[in-house]
């Protein structure tokens, strides 16, 4: 593995257009990001589809990574953990709502099962109220739609932070709700 000087030399190349330098930058860091696009996706041709779409990316946004502050290879891998997340959430359905999720029907449960999760869905919607409703907007965007914390930031007009603190203490509340 390249150290983060030699990354970060590679990418300031490939933003001034240089081929080679994309070259260098696939052999030196592809095994990192294509093990990351399989970790998420758990499908190796999937990865190797994301990983294409990641040099793209790498390829249109490098000239972004000097003023992003991270480390090379921390803003490498965050672009392909995006990539990824993204590929698995066009392949798969999102519930509009978490009543949709609860009404999902399975013929191989019972009765018993099914008015339990039916209750227990009832539950999560009851403590779901008891929270803000921007919050609770942010918990379903999270955890139904599948948002990253920057997306909701975004919707939210907020600091990444702040929508963390959102969601942990969401979290916490609803949990302690779960509890009583």
């Amino acid at each position: 593995m390249a150290t983060d000087i030699e990354i970060a030399a590679l990418i300031g190349r490939v933003a001034l257009r240089d081929r080679a330098g994309l070259a260098a930058l696939y052999a030196a860091v592809s095994p990192k990001l294509f093990s990351v696009c399989l970790r998420i996706l758990k499908d190796r041709a999937d990865a190797e589809d994301a990983l294409q779409e990641i040099f793209v990316k790498i390829w249109q946004r490098a000239d972004r990574f000097a003023a992003s502050g991270a480390s090379p290879l921390g803003w490498l891998v965050a672009v392909a953990r995006n990539q990824a997340i993204d590929l698995m959430r066009a392949r798969k359905p999102v519930a509009d709502s978490i009543d949709e999720t609860w009404d999902i029907a399975d013929a191989a449960l019972d009765p018993e099962t099914t008015t339990v999760l039916k209750g227990e869905g009832k539950r999560i919607d009851r403590c779901m109220e008891e929270l803000e409703s921007e919050r609770a907007s942010a918990v379903r965007s999270a955890y139904v739609e599948g948002l990253s914390y920057q997306e909701l930031a975004d919707r939210h007009g907020v600091p990444l932070n702040t929508v963390r603190t959102w969601l942990r203490r969401s979290l916490l509340k609803l949990r302690e709700c779960l509890d009583r």
